[in-house]
């Protein structure tokens, strides 16, 4: 390595990644929020399909993945230097309303600008180019989201009139135990999402560094190459499962937690990255189990359907993990 590289250091940078990950979650629970407000509040025309909600929730969706990417190149960056990326988050606040988003993601962001500025500063001392480049580029996007937040800092939220009718016989079903057990879910979906990521950077690196066989080194590829791809192939399922379980908690009036249960867990090797993951996606599915099982007993169709349609694709990554583990 031909810059010296020091603790530090790696810390400073990990300090971007538990940003990255700290918005990426904060932003696709603000977009699957984008449902409930909807529904709660007057449209802006009736003879319209789309609102101001739907235009904000779409840009919250593509910047929320932007910034896992984001967190992922910064994680790639560490591990070439020799750093354990971590899996940690900055604390997530969601808001309740489009002016209440965006006052907080303007905090948010401009707080990232601040930090990359000194990582860029940072990294240039030290002559690590490709770290400022990289923090270079992630900067300019940074600040577009910041303005794009800022034009709606100002956004009069539609009033949201408590109502007068009672609560109707059949939502009574959807009890604080209930919503705890759907948030069981969202934990373990973020566990996923974040596990999956930085393993994904974790094997592209051990990817270039290991050629064991001379099959790899023509072929230009090894194991840990082929699990890094079905780690990204993974990855954005596992983003459309949280987005859908965090929206349908929204929708019956609960609040979708940002913590991770079970706490990430990496590995060191492609072998272990896979009987981590093949662990964990055993685990979601007794979950989502007994979460079908307890919709079904409610009479919650809706959620028993969605339920029914995740637990497919994670069977499918349970195989996938399953052909390497035995």
């Amino acid at each position: 390595m031909a810059v010296k590289i020091s603790p530090d250091y790696i810390d400073l940078l990990n300090k971007a990644v538990e940003r990255e990950i700290q918005v990426s979650l904060q932003y696709i629970l603000q977009h699957a929020k984008m449902e409930k407000l909807v529904r709660r509040t007057i449209p802006e025309n009736i003879l319209l399909d789309k609102t101001t909600y739907d235009a904000v929730g779409k840009f919250l969706r593509e910047i929320s993945i932007q910034e896992m990417k984001h967190a992922a190149a910064i994680m790639e960056r560490i591990y070439y230097l020799g750093g354990q990326a971590t899996t940690k988050s900055g604390k997530v606040i969601v808001g309740d309303s489009i002016s209440e988003f965006s006052k907080l993601d303007v905090k948010a962001e401009e707080e990232a600008l601040v930090l990359y500025r000194q990582i860029i500063d940072t990294s240039g001392k030290m002559g690590d180019w490709e770290t400022r480049e990289l923090f270079e580029k992630i900067y300019g996007e940074e600040e577009g989201h910041l303005f794009k937040f800022q034009e709606y800092t100002k956004f009069q939220d539609e009033k949201d009139t408590p109502s007068k009718v009672p609560l109707p016989e059949w939502r009574k079903i959807y009890t604080d135990d209930y919503l705890t057990l759907l948030n069981k879910a969202v934990s373990a979906e973020i566990t996923t999402i974040v596990q999956y990521t930085n393993q994904h950077e974790k094997a592209a690196f051990l990817e270039l560094r290991m050629k064991n066989t001379p099959l790899e080194a023509i072929l230009e590829t090894n194991k840990a190459g082929v699990v890094s791809k079905i780690l990204k192939d993974v990855f954005m399922q596992e983003m459309d499962h949280l987005e859908k379980i965090s929206e349908r908690i929204y929708l019956l009036e609960g609040e979708a937690t940002a913590k991770p249960d079970p706490l990430p867990v990496v590995g060191n090797t492609p072998q272990e990255f896979l009987v981590l993951d093949h662990a964990l996606e055993s685990s979601a599915i007794s979950l989502y189990r007994q979460i079908i099982a307890e919709a079904l007993k409610r009479g919650d169709t809706t959620t028993r359907r969605m339920f029914e349609d995740i637990i497919v694709q994670e069977e499918n990554h349970f195989w996938t993990f399953d052909d390497f583990v035995r």
